[in-house]
């Protein structure tokens, strides 16, 4: 795999400019690896990002510089795919315990019978913001790193939780039905992962 390796120095003051750039690199899946120096795969899907960084870094007076890096030896790949690899797994990590979350809710609204069409709008509303985290994480993740499947597995078990939720509203929203207390199996499941 190819690398390349970000330097940038920026005055400490105001520091809005320093965050807005460290922002847009992490944002890009950027990882730092010393001061000053980040490092980011090479390829034409991160370009965006790194145009943006240096744009920022330059309106902040400062210097942005990107250079191809191959590293030499093994234990210098290392240094930098388990970079970023540990950031990677730190991201899918918190996108499950949301995922978690997600689906706690859904079993809350069971427990309480709360079936109305405005909160399953915004449950659908909660599982579109995974759907596009999990995008963009998937975006970053180049090494295509295991907890990718173990994530796309918990945003199913959303998706399934949620039909469930949705499917018991139209229920009781059309009166055929009355209201349950308790989940579906697969809500019940879901929540306690």
């Amino acid at each position: 795999m190819s690398w390349v390796l970000i330097l940038l120095q920026l005055p400490s003051e105001p520091s809005r400019h320093r965050v807005a750039v460290w922002r847009e690199l992490r944002k890009a899946g950027a990882v730092p690896v010393s001061p000053g120096t980040w490092a980011l795969p090479a390829g034409p899907s991160f370009q965006p990002a790194l145009d943006r960084a240096g744009e920022l870094t330059r309106n902040g007076a400062g210097t942005f510089a990107v250079i191809d890096a191959s590293p030499r030896d093994d234990a210098s790949t290392s240094l930098i795919r388990d970079a970023f690899a540990a950031a990677r797994v730190d991201e899918w990590t918190e996108f499950m315990a949301d995922c978690g979350k997600f689906e706690a809710e859904i079993a809350r609204e069971f427990a309480k019978a709360k079936f109305t069409f405005g909160e399953l709008e915004e449950e659908e509303q909660s599982l579109d913001r995974l759907r596009r985290w999990f995008r963009d994480l998937k975006k970053r993740d180049v090494l295509a790193l295991p907890e990718a499947l173990a994530a796309e597995e918990h945003l199913r078990t959303c998706e399934s939780v949620l039909d469930g939720y949705a499917e018991q509203v139209y229920q009781v929203m059309r009166g055929s039905t009355p209201a349950i207390d308790t989940p579906p199996e697969s809500a019940k499941t879901g929540a306690a992962r």
